[in-house]
Formats: C-alpha cells, sequence, structure tokens
C-alpha cells in the first residue's frame, strides 16, 4: 500500500511538473521596472527540456531559451531606452504574461533601521512633513519592491514580495529614504525609477556579508549553526534578503547602516568594502555605484566613545569603494531618538551623488567641506579645507561643534569663525594649541557648510587614541 502511494504521488507530481506554466521569482512580476538599455538577466523555472520562447513588446523580438533537465532557464534580454508600459510573454507550451512593465533606472536601497523606517514613522517617532509626503505619494513613474524582513543559514533564492504602484497606502509602509531618493530621480531624469528595500532593522553589517567576504576578521560573534538563529548572525540576512534577488540588473545599491556596528567600528570601512565588493561580484554586474550614509548624532547610552571612529571608518570606506559616495547627516541628527526624523535631506543628498556622478548632471555639488591641513599661528588654529570652490558658510550662524587642545591633549570647546576660505578656531585658556577636532563626539551636531549647502562631516586632525 505504501509503495503504491509512492509510485502515485511520483506521477502526479511528474504530470505536474510536465505541465507546469513557466514560474518566475518573485523579482519579476507586472508593474515591474526593468533596468533600461541593458542586456538584463532573466531567469526561472519551466517544463523541462522544453524551449521556452520569451517575446518582449517593445522591440516584437521573440528569444528562444532552452529549458534544462532539472527546469531551470536563464537568459538576457535587451531592453530599450526608458518607457512602457509593456508587456512580456513567456510560453514553454503554456503562456504567461507579465503587463505592465517600465523600462527605466532601479536601485536597490539596504541597511539597518534608518533605511527601514517607513514614511508612516515609527511608534512615537515620525518622518517630517509625512502627510504631505503621501499627499504627493501617487506618480505612475515609481514602482515599490519591499522585501519582507528574514533570515537564513542558508541561501534562499525565492521570497515573498510583489512590485506596487505608488499611492498613500503602499508608499506609507516603504523606506523614506528609499521611497524619496527614487521619487527625485524620477523627477529629475523624467523616466521611470524602481527601487527594491531590503531592509532590517538593528542589525550589523556582518549579517549582510557572505561568510566568503568575512574572512580575515575575528572581531564578531561567530555562533556554531546548531545555535538558535538571530537576525545578527554572520551571512543570515544576505541569505535571505540580498541572495534572492542577486542578478536582477540593477543601476546602483544606496546603504544606510552602522549604529549597530558602534561596538567594533575601527574595522567597519574595509567590511563595507568587503561587503560590496562580494555584492558585486556575485550580481556580475560590474562597478554598480555604491552611496551611503555616515550616521548622524545622537546621544548614545553604551560605546558612545565608539561613535567618532565609526564616522571615521564610514568616511575612510570611501577609498576603499570603488564608484563610492558618503552622504554627511551631523546636522541631520537628533538627540532625542536614533532615527532623525528628516529623511527628505538624507534622500536629496543621495540624489545628489547619483545625479552629479553616476546620471552626469553637471552643476549639482555633492560633497561638502573635507578638511585638509592645518596651521598653528600663536594661540589660534587655522584650518584649511577641499571642496569649497566658493568658500564656506555657517548660514549667518555661529559656528558650533568645534574643540582645541593644547600640549595638555585635552579637548575643550573652541570659538571659531570664518576668515576667507579657512576656519580660526581659538579658546583663551588654550595658549599653545596643536589639535582641532569638529563634532568628534557622539551628540555633536555641526553647521560648517560649503556655499553649495553641503555640510562638513566629523573630523581630527590629531590621530591620538583619545
Amino acid at each position: 500500500m505504501k509503495r503504491s502511494l509512492i509510485i502515485t504521488l511520483f506521477f502526479v507530481c511528474f504530470i505536474q511538473l510536465a505541465k507546469a506554466e513557466v514560474v518566475l521569482p518573485a523579482i519579476f512580476g507586472n508593474g515591474m521596472v526593468l533596468q533600461q538599455k541593458e542586456a538584463v538577466s532573466f531567469w526561472g523555472k519551466a517544463k523541462p527540456n522544453a524551449s521556452l520562447l520569451i517575446a518582449t513588446s517593445w522591440n516584437k523580438k521573440t528569444y528562444t531559451v532552452k529549458v534544462k533537465a532539472d527546469g531551470s532557464w536563464k537568459t538576457s534580454i535587451t531592453t530599450p531606452q526608458a518607457g512602457g508600459p509593456f508587456n512580456i510573454t513567456l510560453n514553454d507550451g503554456q503562456k504567461i504574461i507579465l503587463t505592465d512593465v517600465l523600462i527605466g533606472e532601479v536601485w536597490v536601497c539596504s541597511g539597518q533601521s534608518n533605511m527601514e523606517m517607513p514614511v508612516k514613522g515609527f511608534d512615537n517617532q515620525t518622518i517630517l512633513n509625512a502627510n504631505d509626503i503621501l499627499l504627493e505619494a501617487e506618480d505612475p513613474g515609481v514602482r515599490l519592491f519591499r522585501i519582507e524582513k528574514n533570515m537564513s543559514r542558508a541561501p534562499l533564492t525565492s521570497i515573498q514580495s510583489k512590485w506596487e504602484h505608488t499611492d498613500a497606502k503602499s508608499v506609507k509602509e516603504f523606506s523614506a529614504v528609499g521611497y524619496q531618493y527614487a521619487r527625485l530621480l524620477q523627477q529629475v531624469l523624467k523616466v521611470p525609477v524602481g527601487i527594491i528595500q531590503t531592509a532590517y532593522g538593528g542589525t550589523d553589517i556582518e549579517a549582510w556579508m557572505t561568510k566568503k567576504s568575512l574572512a580575515g576578521f575575528d572581531d564578531f560573534k561567530n555562533p556554531p549553526d546548531s545555535a538558535k538563529m538571530i537576525k545578527n548572525d554572520p551571512a543570515v540576512l544576505f541569505n535571505a534578503m540580498i541572495n534572492p534577488i542577486i542578478g536582477f540588473t540593477i543601476k546602483g545599491v544606496i546603504w544606510y547602516q552602522g549604529e549597530n556596528n558602534r561596538v567594533n567600528p575601527l574595522t567597519y570601512d574595509r567590511k563595507m568594502a568587503a561587503m560590496v565588493k562580494e555584492w558585486r561580484s556575485l550580481w556580475k554586474a560590474g562597478n554598480w555605484p555604491f552611496y551611503y550614509v555616515q550616521i548622524a548624532p545622537n546621544v548614545y547610552k553604551d560605546y558612545k566613545d565608539n561613535i567618532p571612529l565609526l564616522y571615521e571608518a564610514q568616511a575612510r570606506a570611501m577609498s576603499l569603494i570603488d564608484n563610492s559616495g558618503m552622504v554627511v547627516s551631523v546636522d541631520a541628527g537628533s538627540q532625542k531618538t536614533i532615527h532623525p526624523p528628516n529623511k527628505t535631506i538624507i534622500a536629496k543628498r543621495l540624489a545628489y551623488w547619483a545625479l552629479a556622478k553616476t546620471y552626469n548632471k553637471e552643476g549639482i555639488a555633492y560633497m561638502g567641506p573635507v578638511y585638509s591641513s592645518l596651521k598653528i599661528t600663536a594661540d589660534k588654529a587655522i584650518l584649511s579645507f577641499d571642496q569649497i570652490p566658493l568658500g564656506l558658510t555657517a548660514y549667518d550662524q555661529k559656528l558650533v561643534g568645534f574643540e582645541i587642545a593644547g600640549t595638555d591633549k585635552v579637548f575643550v570647546a573652541a570659538d571659531a569663525a570664518m576668515v576667507g576660505k579657512t576656519i580660526v578656531v581659538s579658546n583663551d585658556r588654550v595658549k599653545e594649541p596643536i589639535a582641532v577636532r569638529y563634532c568628534f563626539r557622539d551628540n555633536l551636531s555641526g553647521n560648517l557648510y560649503n556655499v553649495e549647502g553641503l555640510p562638513a562631516g566629523p573630523f581630527r586632525t590629531d590621530n591620538w587614541n583619545k
């Protein structure tokens, strides 16, 4: 009886598989956005050993793909200049049609809670101007794909998500940074933009990395596979929330994460570089742009002395990662919450990087002042900067966030003033200054900008341990 049941089930499964229509990963679906002017990857399951026909309405072309014996197939489809909506028809004997497909620009937004934070906000934590953002949410040129939070010890290939049109209902659940970034790109570029959210609050960078890319690092917990899985175990978020979309052709990635790595800041730059290198390698799509956000100031309850070291590590990462750029948020933090409400300014600054460096829009500034040198004259420290073609400004406000130290290496609050294109820093009690720091504490906000309106990030002129 048992043997006959097994045989029956086998034949039922065989017949169902033989008749099965094309099965696509969730990232391919109605309403999706495909990257324009690319040979985009396309894959899925179909009838074993069949010839799968894929027809694209934008060029009336039909592709023939040989399905493997296990039912898997993979190919590439050439996309035109941005436009749509289009249809894609797949036929292995049974036909399915993907409708409402747009061609445009596709970006991934990833990280921890400041990237995850939806337009509606968190409990008792608001997004600035959230209701106004939702009033303008209906935009046929922006599409959303939000990956649900998940974790896995082994790489997954499937997810339960779908592409959505933008309206108040869908946008309020989506990343405030990611959505606004996509909308800004769409408004400037005048092409459809798809944004894929894969973010999970309270997570370490190690969880977003593969175990291969973590080789050589030893400053994180690496529990045995038999231990109860938690979201910060190495690779578990990569496996569940990145691996299923690897290969889907994208333009680039925006990243907002780091607060959780204040426990081990000194290797953060090298980990970020290793993560990006591995993601790019697995995507097999070249060095797509990677733009990220330096964490904002906040009153941290623990590891507060590590926050400036994390600032530095994040800034160093730009020199380690080709085609990358960092958004400074030292002026956009909160002293009350680790989730600053002004996500609009962060989205804009990410868009400045993309528009200037990826899309070659001339005239758009994307970097603030960068400290370059220190000169001591009597009891004053004079700071010079790069990235200030037209000079510096504090918008008529008194400069804040500066500290100065003498030979005792004790930093005290300092007065700072603009003199030409330099900043002169002093304190009457420090007669022989030797070092200056700017916003080099967990809770110091700054207001030093270049004339183009972009802020200087935290920095120090010394290399002391304290």
